[in-house]
């Protein structure tokens, strides 16, 4: 991808998100600004490239839950990124091929490659939105078309809601999206946390910041319980993605990663 010309619209001189974290996850859609990004970082913070796959292994494992045990077949996805190994849908129409997904991002390499993320099974259908998580009302509105919000629908807002710097802002995106889902839907949310390792996380973001990337910050693990308020938080609560419902197939040991998730009912 580094040696072709990028398609129209896209900025190289930028480092942007899902480019980056296409390289933290060994993808090949990302530029030499990007990877330049990546190394500088993974030279402050090796131990980031763990979070980037635990929060990978943390989506597979929420819809995975989703589908088979609460029986949702309906997925509104938020700051989708590049298309990688197991994509929501196809984690959930695995387990219920007649699952409905929506995906949503605002990067156009992401549009590019959207044809990607289209391939559903003939007995369910996927859709791809070009709009920004500060958007709630486009996002719902656009997401009518594809999804049925007199069912129960899964907001996943995975790595997304660290780009809205403002605690306000951000809750209020949140509130705004919870608030259109009916009863029997959930939230999957997770988020980078300077609770860990965190000298490194501090040190790394800054750099990452300071690249002309659009910036992130962390949250507290208090504060991400916050997004929750008026939800049932599933067991185990708030944890570091590597720490949610591992897989029984998983070896060796499990560590804490620099990446919170967790999962909520609305009654």
């Amino acid at each position: 991808m580094a040696d072709s010309s990028p398609p129209p619209g896209i900025d190289t001189t930028i480092p942007q998100p899902a480019r980056f974290w296409d390289y933290m996850l060994g993808g090949r859609d990302n530029y030499p600004i990007d990877q330049e990004v990546g190394r500088q970082v993974l030279a402050i913070f090796p131990d980031l490239l763990d979070a980037a796959r635990a929060d990978r292994g943390f989506l597979v494992r929420v819809v995975r839950y989703l589908v088979k045990d609460a029986g949702i077949r309906q997925l509104l996805d938020i700051g989708t990124g590049l298309p990688t190994a197991n994509n929501t849908h196809q984690v959930a129409q695995a387990n219920a091929p007649e699952c409905r997904i929506v995906y949503v991002d605002n990067d156009p390499m992401v549009l590019v490659h959207a044809r990607a993320l289209l391939t559903s099974t003939p007995e369910g259908k996927t859709d791809y939105l070009h709009a920004d998580v500060r958007d709630p009302e486009l996002i719902l509105d656009g997401a009518a078309n594809t999804l049925d919000f007199t069912q129960p629908v899964a907001l996943m807002l995975l790595g997304i809601m660290n780009y809205i710097l403002d605690n306000a802002e951000a809750h209020s995106i949140v509130k705004q999206l919870v608030d259109a889902l009916p009863s029997g839907s959930y939230l999957a949310m997770s988020h980078p946390t300077a609770e860990v390792h965190a000298e490194a996380i501090k040190t790394s973001i800054a750099q990452y910041n300071a690249s002309g990337a659009p910036p992130i910050r962390t949250r507290s693990r208090e504060e991400l319980v916050q997004f929750f308020d008026g939800l049932d938080l599933l067991e185990p609560g708030v944890v570091s993605c590597s720490f949610w419902r591992p897989d029984p197939t998983d070896i060796g040991v499990i560590t804490e990663v620099t990446q919170y998730g967790g999962l909520a009912r609305k009654t």
